[in-house]
């Protein structure tokens, strides 16, 4: 119960401060935030923006990781587990893109440019989009768990490059890419502390908020598969 009432806390603090407080161009403050080039007003983004692309990638490594030992311990348990990141994946990496499209449309006139940082999520769920795919069209529980963990793992190996190494190497609209010479990648914004507070306790509370997400999720898929196997006796 404690965890769950820090989460509501962080993520009221978020989004209270990371709306209100203003962007000047020289903070003298404590509650104002810097203007960082490229960005302006919009910069308030980051706090939402960039925690659903960070559990995205959370997501993908943790059902790789239930992939492996499902691979080890032959326990549907672990097929469940990777089940549940995979989809929760699936559902951050969605939210990243339409976060980032619609500041996209305020900054670049449109939601959509094809700009490599879009390209690349969008080859993830088009990769990872695959995988319910290829679960659904198999009945047998140990052969979809086999293949999916086999899938998983091979499918993660993609993620660092479409995610931290493409959108960086290549020329594009979106911060951080190889001709940005505003704001940078997101570890060298300029931030102040403030800023950099309001960052990181985003960051926190969309890592509690996964964690809490995939418990539920990974149990509910267990009681559902419980309940097809009692049906079916």
């Amino acid at each position: 119960m404690l965890w769950k009432i820090t989460l509501f806390i962080l993520m009221t603090l978020v989004i209270i401060v990371g709306f209100s407080f203003p962007i000047v161009p020289h903070p003298s403050a404590w509650y104002e935030l810097p203007n960082i080039p490229g960005l302006e007003q919009k910069a308030k983004i980051i706090f939402f923006h960039v925690p659903t692309a960070w559990i995205a990638v959370i997501a993908f490594l943790t059902a790789m990781v239930q992939g492996v030992l499902y691979l080890r311990n032959k326990d549907l348990t672990n097929d469940a587990k990777s089940n549940a990141a995979l989809q929760l994946g699936l559902v951050f990496s969605i939210l990243a893109a339409i976060t980032g499209s619609i500041w996209a449309k305020f900054t670049w006139g449109a939601f959509w440019h094809w700009d490599p940082r879009e390209t690349s999520i969008f080859i993830l769920v088009l990769i990872y989009g695959s995988l319910f795919a290829l679960r659904s069209a198999i009945e047998n529980e140990d052969k979809r768990a086999r293949l999916s963990a086999v899938y998983s793992i091979f499918a993660f190996l993609t993620v660092p490059f479409f995610v931290f190494i493409m959108p960086r190497i290549m020329t594009g609209l979106h911060p951080g890419s190889a001709d940005d010479t505003n704001a940078g990648p997101v570890v060298d914004f300029k931030m102040n502390e403030t800023m950099q507070v309001i960052f990181y306790v985003s960051l926190i509370a969309f890592t509690i908020l996964f964690v809490w997400m995939w418990r539920m999720t990974y149990k509910s898929i267990i009681y559902k598969e419980e309940l097809i196997t009692i049906a079916h006796k």
